[in-house]
């Protein structure tokens, strides 16, 4: 039902834009993690669906933004300013409600295929 794309290999510095479209329904929060091998998956950014209300990691405050496009059922990751400690790969997630505990991977029901984000120095 989560189809994250728009992964690939990028210079530091530079900028990449993950989509996450969702099939066959709306959900009403989403989420983007990361993970790197041998460690959790971490919290990366969340966005209401209908408020639209965001919040970012304080590793990627600044340089990093969500966004969602209604009539294409799709979030957004823009990533700009990227560093090597980016890569990684990146899932997004989705719930039927906002979850209390947005920055917990298993406070989220739905999950897409990850897509991988390489940053070279």
């Amino acid at each position: 039902q989560l189809q994250a794309s728009g992964g690939g290999l990028v210079q530091a510095g530079g900028s990449l834009r993950l989509s996450c479209a969702a099939s066959g329904r709306t959900f009403s929060s989403y989420a983007w993690f990361r993970q790197t091998p041998g460690n959790e998956r971490e919290f990366v950014a969340y966005i209401n669906w209908y408020g639209g209300s965001t919040y970012h990691a304080d590793s990627v405050k600044g340089r990093f933004t969500t966004s969602r496009d209604n009539a294409k059922n799709t979030v957004y990751l823009q990533m700009s300013s990227l560093k090597p400690e980016d890569t990684a790969v990146y899932y997004c997630a989705a719930s039927s409600f906002v979850p209390a505990q947005i920055v917990v991977m298993g406070a989220w029901a739905y999950w897409g295929r990850g897509t991988l984000v390489t940053v070279s120095s």
